[in-house]
């Protein structure tokens, strides 16, 4: 190669070497119940932020994280957003486990005009706050399976198995009220009163009054919207009434906190699935093996929560790519308009947003998963070959 060609080759490499980093937020739970959620899904955007800045990183630049634990707490996730925004310099943030946490703290992000993609939390509100013609353009996207989507796949799989007396329990979080009005939503959709609805405080320790009455209304499954440590006392609860009912209820009956604190108690129970812990594809297979070596444990606390940020920020890159730019409106028109396929974890991404639509889980990518032995397996054998 000419010297001239080589000092050229050299001094680009400096300039890129020396570019600035691409600022991104993470929030999320990192401590508390909702952890596992947090965690898992940390864990996934920073194995996507690598393979990206592996690959050349964005526009010439590398991704660098800022990190922040919003404890699952509303009031103080509006504060992290405010250091992310004002302090940190972000240019976009991908998290939000809990949905009261979204909903309070995306609105900083709306303000800003700068994209916020939710990664975890499900509450069909999330996407919504915004919508045009109100406001000019919304800047909050999602990577999760909305609770619009979720309660008529929890209904068609208990009416799958036969069960028409149905008792709906759930806590009093944003979660847990809005999940409850989508299953009862779903459950009219469907012909089908709740022979029982009961609602509970998170923390709350003994579920055997709600229970009792569900069994008493003569109820043949228990449909739930809580999280990993109150779904452990409904399953404890269960086995000290020796009643044994199916659970089914939404993605959080796959969280490590259920499955561990249930333990025998918690075999059975089914639930909604974007990803599950199986390496049926190379890339899947891939990316579960480079997670426990970086987090070792038997498992993924959390397996959608890892998926679902690791495919968020594979989308944002790619939008910025597209955009030619971090600048926060080119790089939110650019979602709605994704021109070139993304191959994530959960399914290649084609158009996943548009101007009138922010959600990227469709109707026919989750799965149901069923808990075997301590971990979370496709209830269905058929759709571990399923690839959307």
């Amino acid at each position: 190669m000419p010297r001239l060609a080589c000092l050229a080759l050299l001094l680009c490499s400096a300039l890129a070497a020396a570019a600035p980093p691409i600022r991104i937020g993470v929030s999320g739970p990192f401590s508390g119940g909702s952890s596992p959620m947090g965690l898992s899904m940390r864990g996934g955007i920073r194995l996507a932020a690598e393979d990206i800045n592996r690959s050349g990183g964005v526009l010439g630049r590398q991704i660098q994280l800022v990190e922040r634990d919003d404890r699952g707490r509303p009031d103080y996730a509006i504060r992290v957003a405010g250091e992310l925004i004002d302090k940190q310099q972000v240019v976009a943030t991908v998290g939000f486990a809990n949905s009261g946490v979204a909903l309070a703290s995306q609105y900083r992000y709306q303000q800003a005009s700068i994209p916020a993609i939710t990664a975890v939390a499900t509450a069909h509100v999330v996407t919504q706050q915004f919508l045009p013609p109100r406001y000019a353009a919304n800047y909050v996207f999602r990577v999760a399976a909305s609770d619009a989507l979720q309660a008529p796949l929890i209904v068609r799989e208990a009416l799958r198995r036969g069960f028409r007396r149905v008792a709906v329990l759930n806590d009093s979080s944003n979660y847990g009220q809005l999940g409850q009005q989508d299953l009862l939503k779903a459950l009219a959709a469907s012909g089908i009163q709740p022979v029982s609805v009961q609602q509970f405080h998170n923390g709350e320790l003994d579920m055997s009054g709600a229970l009792r009455e569900a069994r008493t209304a003569g109820a043949q499954c228990i449909l739930t919207y809580t999280i990993g440590p109150e779904l452990a006392q409904i399953a404890n609860t269960l086995a000290q009434m020796e009643w044994r009912i199916p659970l089914i209820g939404s993605w959080t009956l796959s969280m490590s906190n259920f499955i561990d604190n249930a333990g025998p108690n918690a075999e059975g129970a089914r639930m909604v699935q974007t990803f599950i812990e199986d390496g049926n594809t190379p890339l899947r297979a891939d990316f579960i093996r480079r997670y426990l070596q970086r987090n070792p444990g038997e498992r993924i606390p959390s397996p959608p929560s890892a998926a679902q940020g690791y495919d968020s920020l594979l989308l944002l890159a790619a939008a910025m790519q597209q955009a030619g730019s971090t600048d926060g409106p080119r790089v939110r028109a650019a979602l709605e308009d994704l021109r070139q396929p993304v191959a994530g974890l959960i399914t290649t991404y084609r158009h996943p947003f548009s101007t009138s639509d922010h959600e990227a889980i469709k109707l026919d990518i989750p799965v149901i998963g069923e808990v075997r032995q301590r971990k979370v397996v496709y209830a269905y054998p058929q759709d571990r070959q399923r690839h959307p």
